[in-house]
């Protein structure tokens, strides 16, 4: 400072100066010019070609279910109650199939569909799967974080769907599946938007309902059905709670949830799963889910978020689009996951819950029929008289038409355009009051 200012008292040395001071303000003046008139070209291009993302995760909040003393049940978040406003994310471009991949695709469809979530109050996202590209997956996670504040609950389907389907009885199938889990936690744990770990789906299907069933020669040896069903599930879930464990030596921060169609075999599950914090519900009983909540309470002694839940948009009796019913009846559906959650009238073990699903996926109804990915099929696949309005036609179940947006190929944009339908909006005014 003091050398600075003896210069600057010199004759000589203020002469300089001053041209200095004449040219570097004419120079000033330029780069001003430059500036205004380079820098909104410069922030236009960012905007257009990408956004930014920290390089680092910001610090990670603890994860944790807790119980209050009259017995009911929150999520917390860095000490905080959390509750779950989420959404079952596929986003399936029309044209692109059972094999579509989220996590490389190049358009980045989460910019759109996470200003969209924002909006309409979303808070969590659950993917059914994730990449080995963990790199890819960081930056899909960090990005819903950052830009829109959600957070993202992240699977594993435990090979579920893979053909020929597992055998849960088998070592060597139960080692790579638990390789896979644990590299799944190791690349994804330090991420801030985690949320939890959902293990399997409607894994417990292979023995409750014969969906990709699994034996053994000793379980065939069993003659009465019950018994049988009931070794199945012993295998089964003892394999995920040694999954759970496992999660939990090198990750104590996210808890576990598994996955289970409905309540089957739920008291084998209870005996045997004391390391899952977590039942993740798959529920599709119309517009209630009856006496879900209390028979979880009496029956595993755990709380639930809903992995799964909604209702198609599709009346097949009338063959035509119905957008009534899906709001009315996930209107429903959402009012009472909120009144079984802490502090309501209810039975106080909900933790919220992920609608399936954000938006339509055009490939359901003939998945090895590539032709028809490109066409939004208006068949069922499958009955389910809860849904009462269209029940009368048997087969009333329509699966390319359960999103809260619609896809249309109008607009020639890089993804679909998104329609927000009814629910949408309805949910909207529901989760922001």
């Amino acid at each position: 400072m003091n050398k600075y200012f003896i210069m600057s008292k010199n004759p000589l040395f203020k002469e300089k100066k001053d041209k200095e001071d004449r040219k570097g303000h004419a120079v000033n003046k330029k780069s001003v010019i430059i500036a205004a008139v380079v820098v909104p070209f410069i922030v236009a291009a960012i905007a257009v070609a990408g956004y930014i993302i920290s390089r680092t995760p910001k610090p990670l909040q603890k994860v944790s279910v807790a119980q209050s003393e009259n017995g009911d049940y929150q999520l917390l978040l860095g000490g905080r109650p959390y509750f779950i406003k989420g959404v079952c994310y596929i986003p399936t471009p029309i044209g692109k199939g059972y094999d579509y991949d989220v996590w490389t695709d190049s358009n980045e469809p989460w910019l759109t569909d996470g200003k969209l979530m924002k909006d309409m109050g979303i808070n969590t996202v659950r993917f059914y799967f994730h990449t080995k590209n963990a790199e890819s997956g960081r930056k899909v996670i960090r990005t819903f974080y950052e830009l829109y504040g959600i957070r993202s609950a992240l699977g594993h389907y435990l090979d579920f769907w893979k053909y020929p389907p597992p055998n849960y009885a088998r070592p060597e199938i139960r080692a790579r599946i638990k390789e896979e889990v644990i590299q799944m936690v190791k690349d994804y744990k330090d991420e801030p938007g985690v949320l939890f770990w959902i293990l399997g789906n409607e894994n417990n299907y292979s023995f409750d309902r014969n969906v990709n069933p699994w034996t053994t020669d000793e379980i065939e040896a069993i003659e009465n059905p019950r018994a049988k069903r009931e070794a199945k599930a012993r295998i089964y879930y003892t394999f995920v709670n040694d999954l759970a464990k496992a999660i939990k030596e090198i990750d104590p921060n996210h808890p576990v949830v598994m996955g289970n169609g409905e309540l089957a075999s739920i008291e084998t599950a209870r005996e045997l799963c004391a390391d899952i914090d977590i039942l993740g519900g798959i529920v599709y009983t119309g517009r209630t889910f009856g006496t879900f909540w209390k028979r979880l309470k009496r029956n595993f002694g755990k709380p639930a978020v809903m992995i799964e839940y909604g209702c198609d948009r599709y009346d097949g009796y009338n063959k035509k689009e119905d957008e009534d019913h899906q709001a009315l009846f996930l209107q429903m559906l959402c009012q009472e996951i909120v009144d079984n959650s802490a502090g309501k009238k209810g039975e106080g073990n909900s933790l919220g819950g992920f609608i399936f699903e954000w938006n339509d996926e055009w490939w359901k109804y003939d998945e090895q029929r590539t032709a028809g990915w490109k066409r939004h099929d208006a068949k069922g696949s499958w009955a389910n008289s809860a849904y009462y309005y269209d029940a009368k036609i048997g087969t009333n179940m329509n699966e390319e038409w359960w999103g809260i947006v619609g896809l249309t190929t109008e607009g020639g944009g890089a993804i679909n355009k998104r329609v927000p339908k009814k629910a949408y909006y309805i949910l909207k005014k529901f989760w922001r009051k």
